[in-house]
């Protein structure tokens, strides 16, 4: 790869922020993306709605937008993926994500076929 790895990661958080605005119809207000050995890890930060820090108030509201967020984006994994194998060239093996309602943040983590973080070195 001749790309240095935070233009990697920076193309990679590019592409995440656009896909967000294009499949969920907004984006996050922050995106960081880091490459470890196998895995990418993207932290979205500001992905939660006024209505949805609201409806987070108690239990039952939590639990109902942790559901509905993590089913939106697993719906559009694929896209995920297919993005990822574009810019990395290596194929999403597996895919883990999950939301805190407290902070309006997201973890995602794809893990990779072989270690991307090699092709730096």
């Amino acid at each position: 790869m001749n790309k240095s790895k935070g233009a990697v990661e920076s193309e990679i958080s590019r592409a995440l922020t656009q896909w967000e605005k294009d499949y969920l119809g907004r984006g996050s207000i922050t995106v960081k993306s880091d490459i470890l050995r196998d895995m990418i890890i993207v932290t979205l930060r500001g992905i939660l709605t006024p209505a949805e820090y609201s409806l987070a108030q108690d239990k039952e509201g939590l639990l109902s937008i942790k559901r509905m967020r993590t089913s939106l984006v697993e719906s559009g994994v694929d896209d995920l993926k297919e993005m990822l194998l574009s810019i990395t060239g290596l194929e999403v093996v597996s895919f883990h994500t999950d939301l805190s309602t407290c902070t309006g943040e997201r973890v995602m983590v794809f893990r990779l076929s072989s270690d991307l973080s090699k092709a730096f070195s």
